[in-house]
């Protein structure tokens, strides 16, 4: 028999809503959520295969290359902590942890004097920041990063914007990038150039739409232009997570991650950022399936997807979104693995 339920796209902060499809208890596929208030049905690719972190799942726990139970795995893992001393211990986040999971982390990094950072694409919290409405009825938009591919249902809202008479105003990496192909105007320079470039440009009901950045110094110009912005983060609760954890640059955590002994990382740490984590001693991962971090790491805890369990993710405009799991699972929370790390 089939069943659709409700869920959220953990794919990137956009916060688009997704229907999994099971048959006869078994997750089948998704399907357009149309009532969804932010992408009305709509998704992008990463977002129709996100159900594949469920049905690729590990189903062991790795120690040493080897499968094992879950209790053994945690067994060896609290060996491991307890034998290392806390300042060389880093607890390290990307953003893609609920906001019930970043807050159990947290606390068990404060309870063990563990160093604990996070990770979120060298962007920072702006306390204020456009609506997705706002950038679809928006006079102009600026567009640092290639949003109408990396973040299509943001992108759909600067084609609105587009379509009602807005001026867009595009930078790239690349002469490639697909947002080029609905600009007035495009820009392949740094990130300050740009903004230096179109400030005459720039009113109140302007809006600037950001993935990247290329410096601190253009976190603190885009602070100080007297328009809204928006910085979409590649992680679902990067947002959420600001409230919980203090944010660090790439050669913060670098420098961290030079005097750390046992790296704990919740997500394919390897894939995010450009350093060699061969060189850690004891990396320990907490992955639902299979990455190219996991694949490195001396320790790997089997965990729940966001589809075995209920949370609650903070969207790029700052929105708290609720999830319900879909499934059942035998497998482990997060805050269930630190409850018996706590033991």
């Amino acid at each position: 028999m089939l069943k659709i339920k409700h869920t959220l796209c953990p794919s990137c902060s956009v916060g688009c809503g997704i229907n999994v499809v099971l048959n006869e208890g078994e997750i089948v596929g998704t399907f357009p959520y149309k009532r969804h208030p932010i992408n009305a049905g709509k998704n992008c690719l990463n977002g129709k295969n996100s159900i594949d972190y469920y049905l690729n799942k590990f189903k062991k726990a790795i120690v040493s290359n080897h499968e094992t139970d879950i209790d053994t795995a945690i067994s060896d893992l609290s060996k491991e902590l307890n034998s290392i001393d806390s300042s060389s211990v880093t607890i390290l986040c990307l953003g893609n942890n609920s906001v019930e999971e970043i807050e159990a982390i947290k606390n068990f990094a404060e309870s063990k004097n563990y160093n604990i950072a996070f990770y979120a694409d060298d962007l920072k919290d702006f306390k204020e920041v456009a609506s997705y409405e706002e950038v679809a009825n928006a006079s102009s938009v600026f567009v640092i990063g290639d949003l109408l591919y990396e973040n299509p249902l943001i992108g759909r809202r600067i084609v609105h914007a587009k379509q009602k008479g807005a001026k867009v105003y595009a930078l790239g990496k690349s002469e490639k990038s697909v947002t080029f192909n609905i600009a007035d105007e495009t820009f392949n320079s740094s990130v300050q150039e740009f903004l230096n470039a179109i400030e005459s440009k720039i009113d109140e009901s302007s809006v600037i739409v950001f993935n990247y950045v290329d410096s601190k110094e253009d976190l603190d110009k885009l602070e100080s232009i007297k328009c809204k912005v928006l910085p979409v983060f590649s992680n679902s609760n990067s947002k959420g997570t600001f409230d919980f954890v203090e944010s660090k640059s790439l050669d913060e955590i670098v420098e961290l991650l030079e005097n750390t002994k046992a790296l704990l990382v919740f997500d394919d740490v390897v894939d995010k950022l450009d350093y060699d984590f061969t060189r850690i001693s004891k990396l320990i991962s907490f992955a639902c399936c299979e990455n190219d971090t996991t694949k490195i790491s001396d320790i790997v805890i089997p965990i729940k997807t966001w589809l075995e369990q209920d949370g609650s993710f903070v969207n790029a405009m700052g929105e708290v979104q609720n999830f319900s799991s879909v499934i059942e699972s035998d497998n482990l929370s997060i805050i269930e693995i630190i409850d018996k790390l706590n033991e």
